[in-house]
């Protein structure tokens, strides 16, 4: 049996296959961001599914595609916690998640551009051979524009500064714990203070038909644009700019709007990409 994954710093999507490719069984767990979580807390969130644990002798092949997984220290942290649970596995390949968008999105041997818009952001190059990427990301503190915790961290302070229209503000209070206790909290003493900024993202989405809304996501969708497509790749205008993730796909319409002001072609816009990767592997196993 080998385990597919794509792991956000929200959730994580697990495939199980038999060794001809066969679908055995889906679940989910919490997101496995091994630059914010610790190892215990990343083990815990594993051995606490049921299936995964029953299962965990059975593995043979992991193939891990993570946020937070972009450099060697958090993806050594991982690795120990795989090969601790999932000790007889033969192969554990652990890849951050720009691999994962690229297997659901790209086509083979074309051009393209790779976006994520989850709870976090980022961008990548695809030559038709090999990711390219210019900006390794800095995380949710100094970059993630567009993101589910950019827009989160948006309509905070926002509403702290008394800036939000007062119909949505009274809105957003009655939604959320809007206390600087609460908010602080979060922030600088529980686990997953992007995750935790994301969760705001809901209000703008649900809420986008609003001038306000709609004036600080194409803020966030330009900003992204500017700092990740467009200055990176001098032939963006010249191939298509896929997407994966939540925020990318409940605010297509916005970002389809965004792109064309910027003389750029969408791609696929998909919410998650494990059905891609599964399809990728499954291919893998079939020419194996």
């Amino acid at each position: 049996m080998i385990l597919v994954v794509d792991s956000g710093s929200t959730k994580t999507d697990w495939i199980a296959l038999s060794d001809d490719g066969k679908h055995l069984f889906q679940t989910q767990t919490l997101g496995l961001n091994p630059q914010v979580l610790s190892q215990e807390i990343l083990r815990e969130r594993i051995v606490n599914n049921f299936e995964l644990y029953k299962d965990r002798k059975k593995v043979k092949g992991l193939y891990f595609y993570g946020a937070g997984c972009g450099t060697t220290k958090p993806r050594e942290l991982i690795r120990e916690v795989f090969d601790e649970i999932f000790n007889e596995a033969k192969e554990i390949v652990i890849q951050e998640d720009t691999y994962a968008a690229l297997y659901a999105t790209a086509t083979e041997g074309e051009k393209s551009v790779v976006c994520i818009l989850g709870t976090g952001s980022n961008c990548s190059y695809y030559d038709g051979k090999d990711i390219i990427q210019k900006v390794v990301s800095l995380g949710y503190i100094l970059m993630d524009d567009a993101s589910g915790n950019y827009y989160g961290a948006e309509l905070i302070r926002d509403y702290k500064f008394g800036k939000i229209p007062k119909h949505l503000a009274e809105k957003f209070e009655s939604e959320y714990d809007l206390t600087s206790e609460n908010i602080k909290n979060h922030l600088y003493k529980n686990p997953n203070p992007n995750t935790y900024l994301a969760t705001f993202a809901r209000f703008l989405i649900e809420n986008k038909d609003e001038d306000y809304c709609q004036e600080v996501i194409k803020k966030g969708l330009s900003l992204f644009i500017e700092h990740q497509v467009v200055l990176q790749f001098p032939d963006a205008k010249e191939i298509p700019i896929h997407f994966v993730g939540s925020i990318g796909f409940y605010l297509q319409a916005e970002l389809k709007e965004v792109l064309k002001g910027f003389g750029l072609t969408p791609g696929k816009i998909l919410k998650r990409p494990i059905d891609g990767l599964v399809a990728h592997h499954k291919q893998h196993i079939l020419q194996a």
